[in-house]
């Protein structure tokens, strides 16, 4: 295990810059995930780490150690790549233990790593079996006991589930996470499902454009998102968003009105000024469906109707907005029926214009 600081990187090719300054650090046996869509960096940033790309300034340490310039061998890192990168004419034995070959390893030490990471991977019976006659999760456990059985400091992993069909990609997240429990390594592990980010990950680093837009626990981003941009990308459906204006303040307690007809009264802990534009987050699981009439209600029309069995997504638009209700109740809507709607307020999430978060989820809907 080790700590992991990366102090004030950049990295540019050419004239432009991909990765702007970015400081984080990876606590000793901490698994974090590396989260954000396609091109913003993530991935790039865990090769700076492995030393497969250079700096163009800042620091890599590792435990303290500068990096920076070390070749990747002398790192003490290993890495999982989305390709899986198994040797085709070689059986998995010789697969997982071709790195401990490399580094001249003695025989006897080769065939005890490979046969306890075999063992750990429920990979025993395979060991004589050429890569093409594996499935594509046990490829990629033959992947991880290639990293495994070569004690690194660092666990890097590169959307390693990414190649895996849904069913695979479950099953896998189950086998990373009984391994990070096992093995209580550092694990830097990127990707660009949320999902994988919520179920995997001590920390989550949620990345845009190079940069790092919050750090934080699964449950920290999901009920405190620092902007819009988190709060849209973490959380499956995402998150709504409805536009509106500030009507007035009182104190603590702000009226916002919103574009869609509704005027919701919530507390704050900076209270913007009357008239400045805001944006209204609600996410589909804290929308309450209501008895028509009620004081608070609202009536919304169906227009797509997803039955999923545990839950239903009921989605609605109303002139330029839409919203996506998540009912786990059971209730039988279809396309088409009138449904009444009330949004708690201390449900709801408070964007300024600039997209940044000046009103916390409440404590209602946040566990404590």
């Amino acid at each position: 295990m080790a700590t992991l600081s990366i102090d004030k990187v950049t990295k540019a090719f050419g004239n432009t810059t991909v990765i702007p300054e970015l400081s984080l650090t990876i606590e000793d046996g901490e698994f974090c995930v590396l989260v954000g869509p396609s091109g913003c960096g993530k991935s790039t940033l865990l090769r700076i780490i492995a030393g497969l790309e250079p700096i163009s300034s800042g620091r890599i340490l590792v435990d303290g150690v500068d990096m920076s310039d070390a070749e990747p061998p002398e790192r003490g890192v290993a890495m999982v790549f989305q390709s899986y990168a198994l040797y085709p004419h070689m059986d998995v034995g010789r697969n997982i233990g071709f790195g401990l070959k490399i580094a001249r390893t003695p025989a006897a030490e080769i065939l005890e790593r490979v046969s306890r990471a075999a063992e750990k991977l429920r990979l025993g019976s395979y060991l004589k079996r050429k890569p093409r006659e594996l499935s594509g999760g046990q490829r990629q456990r033959v992947a991880i006991g290639r990293a495994m059985t070569r004690k690194p400091k660092l666990f890097l992993l590169d959307e390693p589930l990414s190649n895996l069909d849904a069913a695979l990609r479950v099953g896998m997240r189950v086998e990373i996470a009984r391994l990070k429990a096992e093995l209580a390594s550092t694990m830097v592990y990127v990707t660009h499902d949320q999902v994988e980010a919520m179920t995997l990950a001590d920390r989550i680093v949620v990345m845009n454009s190079g940069r790092i837009e919050q750090v934080g626990t699964p449950l920290e981003l999901y009920h405190r998102p620092a902007n819009l941009f988190v709060a849209g990308f973490i959380g499956s459906p995402a998150m709504n968003f409805l536009k509106g204006c500030v009507d007035r303040v009182e104190g603590n307690q702000v009226t916002v009105s919103l574009d869609i007809g509704l005027s919701l009264t919530m507390p704050v802990s900076k209270a913007p000024q009357a008239g400045v534009e805001v944006t209204v987050g609600i996410r589909p699981e804290h929308i309450v469906l209501s008895a028509e009439g009620q004081a608070d209600a609202f009536v919304v029309k169906a227009s797509v109707v997803e039955l999923l069995g545990s839950d239903t997504f009921i989605h609605v638009r109303e002139g330029e907005e839409s919203l996506v209700i998540r009912d786990s109740g059971g209730r039988m809507a279809r396309a088409g029926d009138r449904i009444a709607i009330s949004l708690p307020p201390r449900a709801c999430h408070l964007f300024d214009k600039t997209g940044q978060r000046i009103f916390d989820a409440a404590a209602a809907t946040e566990p404590a």
